[in-house]
C-alpha cells in the first residue's frame, strides 16, 4: 500500500507533514544539505574540509546547514580536545547512511544532465564575472 501523500498527516521530531515527500525534503532539501551528505558519504570530514571542497558556499551557510543536519539526526559531531585549538569532525550517521543510495542515484543523475544540457566551469571564472 502507498504511504506517500494518500492524505493522513506525518508527525517526526514534533513536526507535522502533509505525505512522507514533505518530510524527506525537509531532511535533505535546500541548495546545500545533499551536498553536504554527499562529501561527507565518504568518511568523516572537518569543517575546513567541507569549506574548501564547496567553494561556493558560505560559512553561515555551511554552518547553519550543518547544525540543520545534526539536530535531524543524519550528520554527526564530534569535538576532540578540551582546550583551544580543538578539533569538530563531521560524519554521517547511521540514519544519515541510509540516504547513500537515494544520493548516489541523485549524483548519477546530476552527471547524466551536466553531460547533456550543462557545461563545467571553473570557480574562479564564476568570482571573476568572467
Amino acid at each position: 500500500m502507498k504511504t506517500e501523500c494518500i492524505g493522513e498527516l506525518i508527525k517526526m521530531n514534533g513536526k507535522i507533514y502533509p505525505c512522507s515527500v514533505s518530510l524527506a525534503m525537509d531532511l535533505i532539501g535546500g541548495k546545500w544539505k545533499t551536498v553536504i551528505l554527499y562529501h561527507l558519504k565518504e568518511g568523516p570530514k572537518r569543517y575546513s574540509e567541507l569549506l574548501k571542497e564547496m567553494q561556493t558556499v558560505t560559512e553561515m551557510t555551511l554552518s547553519l546547514q550543518l547544525k540543520q543536519l545534526e539536530k535531524d539526526g543524519l550528520v554527526s559531531r564530534k569535538v576532540y580536545g578540551k582546550k583551544p585549538p580543538i578539533r569538530v569532525v563531521y560524519s554521517l550517521t547511521d540514519f544519515g547512511k541510509t540516504f547513500i543510495p537515494t544520493l548516489e542515484a541523485i549524483t548519477a543523475w546530476g552527471n547524466q544532465i551536466s553531460s547533456q544540457k550543462a557545461e563545467f566551469i571553473t570557480a574562479n571564472s564564476v568570482n571573476s564575472g568572467v
